[in-house]
């Protein structure tokens, strides 16, 4: 192993605990409940200050651990599998309570092993949704989605592995489940989610799908600091807009509930309808960021509709999701903008009409601070300042990155391999990356931050803020996955017509990673 390859990943990987499997619990919880966990289910802990659990009589806590996965280091594609983790007879479901666990049941740190998002596809139509926010659902009392034994589950996750070490982790979901033996199924009113998401088309666009539904909020887009796709979407980038952007219903439905989805840098998901050419909004889910950095990491949580939340709509009436980012302060590639809704099919469940002045507007948080947000990076980490670096020679190919090293100009290295590449105005740097082989499949990227780039790696710590903005996308190839997120290249040149100075840069997929380059007259 490479000496600076080492001290990187030493650095990366501090504080990961050792791996453990533990059996399956049965744990009786009362006469009218009871709690059920499947096999080689650690312990998981409660997310603090969660929405309460609403209790019926002969309720079941239902804990699925999918697993064990195997994560390869660098990991980041999508994967689509087949589940059997769900109720094996009729009844519904009122909760869903997500997590991502090592066989020991700690969960990961978030700078290192992160929950990019799963979606559980339920009958072919997405049911229930997660990103690294960790929204619980819980729907209000007398509602559920119904579930069946002959139902057919999927779940599309991306296991965000940040550092060049392998792991072992389960996926899993926590359920509230309501048989249809118990008596108080016959109180709960069948729900379904109507899929709403900002980006995402039918037809693949770049890399922006509907199994990977993304766009670019990029700094400067907007107005005034912040940018709403699509509203705000031009050029190219309104290719780029969901047809679940919006949704028209043929008959009269109830809104019963729903949740954003963002990304770092996102400030709040709208719900909006239109009637007979006026618009109204319904609900904003606002992010609530525990990050002392501000709108920059995953350290967030989304607010939910209120329990008594209801909203009629009428045949014919447009819902439409609007995502808001922060645009101002820095880039945000590869973002998402998701609202999925429960939906009761007719009315008589309580409510007012879509144009009411009684809906309630104020969110409620699903959870608390969650411990594996703590490390935000930003501290001095003994790296090397390269704005005081010497010029360094000029590759005579192009910059390889391999074994997680940029060959010229990484900040980790050593001797002349650690100073800036230097070249004249107009010319250009070609990055290539080899770890993109098939073997070991892992995506870097070439991202600009803002000089020195050299500050301790965390959840906060680098983001895409510094003055001149440029990125490589994810270099690499879709092996494995569904079309995303590799951009299907290996190798990016520098903009031809930079200014002299000196840039710095990241890997927007393994962060510890940087490296800076130098134009001169």
């Amino acid at each position: 192993m490479r000496p600076a390859l080492a001290q990187r990943r030493r650095g990366a990987l501090a504080g990961l605990v050792a791996f453990g499997t533990l059996g399956a619990l049965l744990l009786p919880n009362s006469a009218t409940s009871a709690t059920l966990t499947t096999p080689h289910c650690p312990p998981i802990a409660n997310k603090p200050h969660q929405v309460p659990h609403v209790h019926y009589d002969g309720i079941q806590h239902l804990t699925y651990c999918y697993g064990p996965i195997s994560i390869q280091p660098g990991q980041n594609f999508i994967r689509l599998n087949a589940t059997n983790l769900f109720p094996t007879i009729p009844g519904y479901i009122t909760r869903f309570d997500p997590e991502l666990v090592y066989p020991s049941g700690r969960v990961p740190r978030v700078d290192m092993l992160h929950l990019h998002h799963a979606v559980w596809v339920v009958n072919g139509n997405p049911q229930f949704a997660v990103g690294e926010e960790k929204t619980i659902s819980q729907l209000p009392r007398g509602f559920g989605w119904r579930s069946l034994p002959t139902d057919t589950w999927l779940i599309n996750d991306m296991l965000h592995d940040l550092t060049p070490e392998p792991a072992t982790v389960y996926v899993v979901w926590r359920i509230d489940f309501v048989p249809l033996t118990a008596p108080s199924a016959a109180s709960i009113h069948p729900v379904h989610t109507q899929w709403m998401s900002v980006a995402g088309p039918d037809q693949q666009v770049g890399i922006s799908s509907r199994i990977y539904p993304v766009f670019n909020a990029l700094r400067g887009m907007g107005q005034n600091g912040r940018y709403t796709f699509p509203d705000q979407a031009t050029g190219a980038n309104t290719a780029l807009v969901a047809s679940d952007q919006s949704w028209t219903p043929d008959h009269p439905v109830t809104l019963i509930g729903t949740a954003g989805h963002l990304h770092p840098g996102g400030l709040y998901t709208d719900l909006k309808v239109t009637r007979g050419g006026r618009t109204k909004r319904l609900f904003r889910s606002h992010a609530h960021y525990y990050e002392p950095a501000g709108e920059v990491s995953w350290d967030v949580a989304m607010q939910g509709t209120p329990p008594n939340w209801r909203v009629q709509l009428q045949p014919g009436d447009n819902l439409s999701v609007h995502a808001t980012y922060d645009t101002k302060r820095a880039s945000w590639y590869e973002v998402m903008g998701i609202m999925p809704v429960a939906v009761y099919d007719g009315t008589g469940v309580g409510g007012d009409d879509a144009f009411s002045k009684n809906i309630p507007k104020r969110g409620v948080l699903t959870h608390g601070h969650l411990a594996e947000n703590d490390h935000h990076g930003g501290k001095p980490s003994g790296l090397p300042n390269p704005l005081d670096l010497p010029n360094g020679p000029v590759p005579r190919g192009p910059i390889e990155i391999r074994d997680y090293q940029y060959s010229a100009g990484d900040l980790y290295g050593s001797g002349k391999a650690r100073r800036p590449p230097t070249i004249h105005a107009g010319q250009t740097l070609t990055f290539d990356n080899q770890d993109a082989a098939p073997a070991t499949n892992t995506f870097h990227t070439i991202t600009s931050c803002r000089a020195p780039c050299n500050r301790s790696t965390g959840i906060a710590y680098p983001i895409s803020n510094a003055p001149v903005r440029f990125d490589s996308a994810e270099l690499g190839v879709n092996y494995k996955g569904y079309g995303a997120p590799a951009s299907g290249r290996v190798t990016w040149t520098t903009p031809a017509g930079l200014r002299a100075g000196t840039y710095t840069y990241f890997c927007r997929v393994h962060p510890f990673m940087r490296g800076s380059f130098r134009v001169v007259k």
